[in-house]
């Protein structure tokens, strides 16, 4: 991601009174749980043969997904990350973490191998 201000119209100007206007990035709000529609994969692939549990499909600010993937990486037991939309936890916790979210009010299935 890149930490670049994205100024919109004007690249330069000689005017010692200038100001640049800045693009503002709106984040989307998040949705409550009962309107997520996660779905919970299993994958191998490009891990050096170990297995992640990964929920896509995630709706919302990264501090709320940032905050789901701490409550599933502590529910868990394990280590994780939350990036690109994505929450990565590692080890074969598909059934656990189906039951957590179910239990907190998220629609969840089950997706891929």
């Amino acid at each position: 991601m890149s930490k670049k201000k994205n100024i919109t119209g004007v690249v330069y100007s000689t005017n010692p009174n200038f100001q640049y206007t800045f693009e503002k990035k709106s984040e989307q709000g998040t949705l409550l749980p009962q309107q997520q529609d996660l779905r919970v994969f299993i994958e191998k692939k490009h891990r050096g043969g170990k297995t992640a549990t990964i929920i896509k499909g995630y709706i919302g600010k990264q501090e709320d997904m940032e905050e789901l993937a701490k409550l599933l990486k502590t529910r868990c037991g394990t280590g994780g990350t939350a990036k690109d939309g994505e929450i990565l936890i590692q080890g074969d916790f598909r059934d656990k973490i189906m039951e957590f979210l179910l239990a907190k009010g998220y629609k969840a299935k089950k997706a891929g191998g």
